[in-house]
């Protein structure tokens, strides 16, 4: 065949035969080269395994496609059937694949797209088109790397400290992150990025790769001795849970692969602006939640005090979670009965859902959709609705175990429930979390997770469909569900249960990289933090929660009047900040001292900047300067602090009042810095008056 082209944003993909295509490059655009024109270059490149890699082909690592029937095994060996492609040079494209394997007795399709940004999606369908079963094992998507990406970045953590990122070389052999938490995971990676060596933020080659899907998962990376490697990610499906019956297929979640030629932050930018041509959302609303300000303690003038506060700070949503459902006293009982709480509502949620409204707030509620307390009225009804064998409970987290949402009878209640108390509250919001992990799922005989998140994505999208305006957040114990599958369905991520500023600065950074800002939950804890025990500044605490969709976790009848007054300051000080923050590109310096951090969101006509000083300093001379990167090297800005003077010695004289300087100065010599104290924060905002 000859070769094809898609191109966008300073990105090329090529695809070449003979058979099923073969992705021959993956990365800078090659101008205005096409067609035959390649055919020189390419035949001095290495061997690339095809778009489904397996032996037939000469590659001898992992198979893209792995399966068999009872008593046969008929290696596959695809026969391209047709080739569909609609591309235009530096617009993208899409091309579509149908290949097939008559005595395998298989169909494989293969979706293959690259949107304006040069973000490449890609996705397969096999189909059994023979009389016998055929057990699916596995079916990944891949793309592959040049041999000068030498080095891995991935991400692990746990409960409150998600996105912990981890470095390694990438040598021969396969890396493989698997998860089998039936849900993304809190030490689910995210990410998989190849790069070449010290590739950081601004500077570097870099290939990632991200399953859009929210059960079982595999990203991993190959190197093959002979050279040719390559980025991957799908489903992880467990022995029996796909069976293909004659005429039945399986398609994979799509898989999202990006580049960048300087760093982290342009493949980051292309999956920003993927999530961003989503579902439009309205302004982001200041959000308060409830939960670490009275836990299950739901007395009514308590709740009315804590709304009141929160309205005077300007916040602009209320959120009232975990304990107003029957019986949900405590963690152990309830989960299920979604119905209020008839003793400690008598009226139901109408006078706190009023009195919010009133005060010119939205509001929200919490659910917990997908889980159930043994101790509840509807596991006592229905004990045969949970997800595991039928004669034996799966091990207990939580004080609770998971609803088999694919049993319809369970999935027509919840969303009966859900649908009925929207209606009645009218509510604006719900924070739908998702507190276990999913342990010997069983559903019909067989392994349920696949099961499972498509009957969640089903919940959430009939709810959708029957209330438009209701936003959704993904809450699953903090971070342990984001991912593109579940970004697809919802408005935010609760980015992770630990409202520690000093925490959340690397967990919002690393997280930031697949999210943008205005998905990203970021709320302003309490002065000593219910996670860590640690104490810290109200202005850190809030400078952290500013770049992210702000809200507030703070029992606020317990502020002091000083302490309100500057929340307010903070507040307004974001909501006139939000236009740029929620909508702008992110960038992230690599800045030379491991104990500060500088990063921002800059538009073409205005940038916002925090200089992050996270702890002491270990060298005794001046900070090194503060150098803000993507700007206009061209144009002209006028640059000075925003928000309150933070605590520090030294503060240079520009802090003092605006100054004028090029994008090229400002990107390259930079800022003189301050001395900051540790956990202290300086905001700067610069405005482009070239324009």
């Amino acid at each position: 065949m000859t070769p094809l082209i898609l191109s966008a944003a300073g990105t090329a993909l090529v695809l070449d035969g003979p058979g099923l295509p073969r992705v021959r490059h993956f990365g800078a655009d090659l101008g205005p080269a096409a067609g035959s024109d390649l055919l020189p270059a390419l035949a001095s490149l290495a061997p690339a395994p095809p778009l489904l890699p397996a032996q037939g082909d000469s590659w001898y690592g992992r198979p893209g496609l792995s399966g068999g029937r009872a008593g046969e095994h008929w290696p596959v060996r695809w026969t391209l059937d047709r080739l569909d492609a609609d591309a235009a040079p530096g617009r993208g494209g899409t091309v579509t694949i149908v290949a097939s394997d008559a005595r395998a007795g298989l169909e494989l399709v293969s979706e293959l797209a690259m949107d304006a940004e040069g973000l490449v999606t890609l996705r397969h369908t096999v189909t059994n088109t023979a009389g016998s079963p055929y057990r699916l094992e596995g079916l990944t998507c891949a793309l592959p790397v040049p041999a000068r990406a030498g080095e891995l970045l991935d991400f692990t953590g746990r409960w409150a400290l998600e996105k912990v990122p981890q470095r390694t070389a990438f040598g021969q052999g396969v890396w493989s992150r698997e998860n089998r938490r039936g849900r993304t995971g809190h030490d689910g990676t995210g990410l998989l990025v190849a790069g070449t060596s010290g590739f950081g933020f601004r500077g570097g080659e870099v290939w990632a790769v991200h399953a859009g899907w929210s059960g079982n998962h595999i990203h991993y990376a190959e190197r093959l001795p002979e050279g040719p490697a390559l980025l991957a990610a799908g489903e992880l499906l467990e022995p029996g849970e796909i069976v293909l019956a004659e005429g039945e297929s399986y398609r994979t979640p799509q898989v999202y692969f990006t580049w960048s030629g300087t760093g982290l932050d342009e493949a980051s930018a292309r999956l920003h602006h993927h999530v961003r041509a989503g579902r439009s959302l309205p302004v982001r609303p200041v959000t308060l939640n409830n939960w670490e300000a009275t836990y299950f303690d739901h007395g009514l003038d308590r709740l009315l005090e804590l709304a009141g506060k929160a309205a005077a700070a300007g916040i602009e949503r209320f959120v009232l979670d975990d304990g107003w459902f029957r019986h949900r006293r405590h963690d152990r009982a309830g989960l299920g009965d979604w119905y209020v709480d008839e003793g400690v509502w008598p009226n139901g949620l109408h006078p706190l859902a009023e009195h919010v409204r009133k005060l010119g707030m939205q509001f929200g509620l919490w659910f917990e959709p997908e889980m159930v307390n043994p101790d509840s009225d509807l596991l006592r009804a229905h004990p045969d609705w949970v997800l595991g064998q039928a004669d034996r409970l799966p091990p207990p987290q939580r004080n609770q175990q998971v609803l088999d949402l694919a049993r319809p009878e369970a999935y027509d209640y919840l969303l009966e429930r859900l649908d009925s108390l929207v209606s009645e509250y009218e509510l604006d919001y719900i924070k739908w979390d998702h507190n276990r992990d999913i342990a010997e799922p069983v559903h019909d005989g067989v392994p349920g997770v696949h099961a499972q998140t498509l009957a969640a994505y089903r919940l959430l999208d009939e709810l959708r469909a029957r209330h438009p305006k209701l936003e959704i957040e993904s809450c699953s114990s903090g971070g342990a569900r984001i991912d593109y599958g579940v970004l697809a369905r919802t408005d935010r991520v609760w980015t992770s249960d630990c409202n520690d500023a000093l925490d959340r600065q690397a967990i919002q950074r690393w997280t930031g990289l697949l999210v943008p800002p205005e998905r990203m939950g970021s709320h302003v804890g309490a002065p000593q933090d219910h996670s860590t025990g640690r104490s810290l500044p109200l202005a850190f605490r809030a400078a952290t929660a500013l770049f992210g969709h702000m809200g507030v976790e703070w029992d606020l009848t317990s502020a002091s009047e000083a302490e309100l007054e500057e929340l307010a300051e903070w507040i307004a000080l974001h909501k006139r900040l939000r236009p740029v923050l929620h909508s702008g590109r992110v960038v992230r310096a690599d800045h030379p001292d491991p104990s500060a951090l500088l990063h921002g969101v800059v538009l073409p006509e205005r940038g916002v900047f925090a200089f992050v000083q996270l702890t002491s300093r270990l060298a005794l001379g001046g900070p090194p300067p503060l150098r803000l990167p993507g700007l206009d090297p061209a144009a002209v800005y006028e640059v000075r602090m925003a928000g309150p003077k933070p605590q520090g010695a030294g503060m240079p004289e520009w802090t003092g009042g605006p100054v004028r300087l090029t994008g090229a100065v400002l990107g390259e010599l930079g800022l003189p810095a301050p001395a900051l104290r540790p956990t202290s924060v300086l905001l700067i905002e610069v405005e482009n008056l070239s324009l």
